[in-house]
């Protein structure tokens, strides 16, 4: 081969390169809004419908309480619903934050964009029964010197005096990780003994393979994954189609230009 030919072959790979990233980071749009997250969170979660808090089956907004044996505490109405939580409460973001100073969370979703993308981030989504979600309430989690009591058989403890919650062990580990990810992701403020915590439940309770299943789902819909989850494969989130297109495209262009135009064609691609 010769040198030019070796160099044009070069060029041809990088301009497909360029092409395929252009196609994988900027095709993945995260919701701009709750609303908007909450709409893709039930296709996120169609595979595994279960509440997160008590392990409830559901259908559409309907929650099977006789599948995890719940029982209502005050609420049945609420509790036969489904409602989408927050692990990292709205109101704990919004405190760190100038603008619920000047009009609580309605204000900070409309004017402060940090904000409202952590309020739509699905990674700190999940499917709640609507009883258990009002009981949390912005309650923060700990382990309580209590047993399962108030909610028939879902082991979710809510200390009211106490304003705190502790969640079954099965969950642990997911929430200890959705609250590192959000520390981290967002800049949000962590105590020493809430970092103690999280820490001890991510090393107590491993990765379950429905924990990367979900944060491969979450990432097609984001953008990016939970890394204390694990890795995620962006090249899955059903964008063969288009890649397929754009690489072909890409070779289609390099055959027919000389070396000296492949660069400004790479530059056109990313810009698709």
């Amino acid at each position: 081969m010769s040198n030019s030919a070796a160099k044009k072959l070069l060029a041809m790979i990088s301009l497909v390169i360029s092409a395929l990233l252009a196609v994988v980071f900027t095709d993945i749009q995260p919701p701009a809004t709750f609303q908007a997250a909450k709409k893709v969170a039930w296709e996120i979660h169609a595979d595994n419908p279960r509440t997160f808090y008590c392990g409830c089956r559901y259908q559409g907004n309907r929650v099977d309480l006789a599948s995890c044996g719940y029982q209502p505490r005050k609420n049945r109405q609420r509790a036969s619903r489904v409602e989408w939580e927050h692990v990292v409460p709205a109101w704990v973001i919004g405190h760190q934050r100038q603008c619920w100073k000047k009009g609580g969370r309605d204000h900070c979703s409309a004017n402060d964009p940090v904000f409202a993308r952590a309020e739509a981030d699905l990674h700190n989504l999940v499917p709640s029964i609507g009883e258990v979600n009002g009981d949390r309430s912005n309650y923060p989690f700990a382990m309580l010197n209590a047993r399962p009591h108030q909610y028939g058989r879902c082991e979710v403890v809510v200390d009211f005096g106490k304003r705190q919650v502790m969640p079954r062990e099965e969950i642990r580990g997911a929430i200890a990780r959705t609250y590192l990810y959000m520390h981290e992701r967002y800049q949000l403020r962590m105590s020493k003994q809430d970092q103690q915590l999280y820490g001890a439940w991510n090393r107590m309770y491993p990765v379950t393979e429905q924990e990367r299943r979900r944060n491969q789902a979450v990432a097609c819909q984001m953008g990016w994954g939970n890394p204390h989850v694990g890795e995620v494969e962006l090249w899955q989130c059903g964008l063969l189609g288009r890649v397929g297109d754009v690489a072909g495209s890409a070779l289609g262009i390099a055959k027919g230009l000389p070396l000296e135009e492949l660069g400004s064609a790479a530059l056109s691609l990313l810009k698709h």
